[in-house]
């Protein structure tokens, strides 16, 4: 039997790995796909791994003490992970997100207490799709309340605490549950920790194991792309600026995903698998596709499934009924 939790952050992490096997046959290709059923933590992403890691670091190393906010700019997952967290430890959680994020995570960020303050898009922005520009509206309202308040600011974009979540806790979670059978690894780019931290700690086993990063097609920064606008639906990353915390050493390719491919195979995987989940899933699952059809035909490759698809449900990722 196992044991009672103490707090809901002890919930978050070892998650279980579900053998895609019903898409790869829909998809007629050849292979494995492994995905880590992420959206099964208590926030239901896997951001709250590093909301996790990043306040436990921070409070060893003296940095957020009792009475202290916790301020954190976000599309809403890393937000919501902060919000139990900070709940459970006693911290007053900010959470300061751009209104072009859906409103489901606003709203499940204040059912958990936090205090979400919503930015308004750059004026040439689209609803429902954030730019990098956007984000920068979201960043200065950010510096700002860190510095009135005094507050700890759990900065996902450069708090290497974000990486060691995914070097130390996700990648040998997928190491173990594989038993080491593991050719590739992929994910869509948002804040970079996750790429960076799994790609270090599998290739830590096993240097040999490839890693794609994934991008939007109408923001591949990292494939050389000329941006033009950057916009695209693919909410929680893609933002068209250099990520602090990716090393590019360790991207042994680049895929690009676009809006129609991300949504066809995020209700895909609803239809076959059995899996609610967003955006940023479709496009992990559907660049494990596309590799499967051409270079990395017949191999094994592990992914996450980023976040629940409840929280798109104001979007147009699943058509209204």
């Amino acid at each position: 039997m196992s044991k009672i939790l103490k707090g809901i952050d002890k919930a978050i992490g070892n998650t279980q790995m579900l053998h895609l096997s019903r898409i790869t046959k829909h998809y007629g290709v050849e292979g494995n796909i492994y995905a880590k059923l992420e959206y099964l933590n208590p926030g239901f992403s896997k951001k709250d791994r590093i909301a996790l890691q990043m306040i436990e670091e921070a409070e060893a190393a003296g940095l957020l003490k009792k009475g202290q906010d916790v301020v954190e700019l976000t599309s809403g997952n890393t937000g919501t992970g902060l919000a139990l967290v900070c709940g459970v430890k006693g911290y007053h959680f900010v959470a300061c997100m751009s209104k072009g994020n859906s409103t489901e995570r606003a709203r499940m960020m204040e059912a958990l207490g936090a205090e979400v303050i919503l930015v308004d898009q750059n004026p040439d922005s689209i609803k429902g799709q954030v730019s990098g520009a956007d984000l920068a509206l979201v960043e200065e309202v950010a510096n700002k309340i860190t510095k009135e308040r005094g507050a700890f600011r759990a900065d996902q974009f450069n708090l290497i605490s974000t990486v060691n979540a995914h070097k130390l806790h996700t990648a040998e979670e997928m190491w173990d549950q594989c038993e080491g059978n593991i050719d590739v690894f992929v994910d869509f780019v948002g804040s970079g920790s996750t790429f960076q931290g799994c790609s270090l700690g599998l290739k830590d086993h096993n240097k040999d194991i490839r890693c794609y990063l994934v991008e939007p097609a109408n923001a591949a920064l990292y494939s050389g792309s000329k941006i033009t606008d950057g916009a695209h639906k693919i909410q929680g990353g893609g933002y068209s600026m250099d990520l602090p915390l990716i090393d590019k050493s360790l991207i042994d390719g680049i895929i690009q995903i676009t809006d129609q491919e991300a949504i066809e195979t995020a209700r895909d995987l609803a239809k076959y698998e059995g899996t609610f989940v967003g955006f940023s899933s479709g496009a992990n699952v559907r660049a494990a596709l596309k590799l499967l059809e051409g270079k990395e035909k017949g191999k094994n490759i592990v992914l996450l499934l980023n976040d629940s698809g409840l929280k798109y449900l104001t979007t147009d990722l699943f058509p209204e009924v």
